[in-house]
């Protein structure tokens, strides 16, 4: 039977709707990166065919509401078996976070692996908003299998503090810390594949 794995993605966060169309007006379109693949992309075919990679694409990555984006994760909760791997990456990272210490999830998840995942908005000025964590990350710790942590020091969105965070209240964590990864968008993540496959 094969492993599934459940992968969200990154996406921005703005206080106001003003600030929203602001960001939009200042976006840059790139052309050569509407038909790039990153890792997201490449996950399933670098895993290969012991792996269902299931990547929903979360409502309105530009503006999400985190109301919104749990809507469509528990939409999911049907097609999944027990021993299930969880990836969020970046404001993935977070709701996972977030949702797996507010709600019981349906199937017994095998792992989750938080990968530049935003802790609180203290140290950074990116909005988080409904996406905050709770006080308490019990539940997560509880119920999230073998929780693995990646940063990079060079994040320029997510500052490496957020990891440092993650770290003190999941001391059980497996965690990797890499130099020059920035927030992670390159096109392979062969370090996540390795310890995906190592997984029992």
């Amino acid at each position: 039977m094969k492993k599934q794995i459940l992968l969200i993605h990154g996406g921005d966060n703005f206080a106001t709707y003003e600030e929203y169309i602001d960001f939009l007006k200042k976006y840059e379109v790139k052309l050569e990166e509407l038909d790039a693949k990153r890792w997201k992309e490449n996950l399933s075919e670098k895993l290969g065919g012991d792996f269902e990679v299931i990547f929903p694409k979360m409502p309105n990555p530009m503006n999400a509401k985190y109301a919104e984006w749990k809507i469509t994760f528990e939409k999911f909760f049907p097609f999944l078996k027990d021993n299930i791997i969880l990836v969020g990456h970046s404001l993935g990272g977070i709701f996972l976070a977030k949702y797996l210490s507010e709600n019981k999830f349906p199937q017994k998840i095998l792992a989750t692996f938080l990968v530049s995942a935003p802790y609180d908005e203290k140290d950074t000025n990116e909005f988080l908003g409904d996406f905050n964590l709770p006080e308490s990350l019990e539940m997560f710790r509880e119920q999230g299998g073998k929780i693995f942590l990646y940063h990079s020091k060079d994040d320029e969105v997510v500052p490496f503090i957020d990891f440092e965070k993650y770290k003190k209240v999941l001391p059980e964590a497996e965690t990797m810390v890499f130099e020059d990864r920035g927030h992670f968008d390159q096109n392979e993540f062969l370090e996540l594949v390795k310890d995906i496959k190592s997984l029992n």
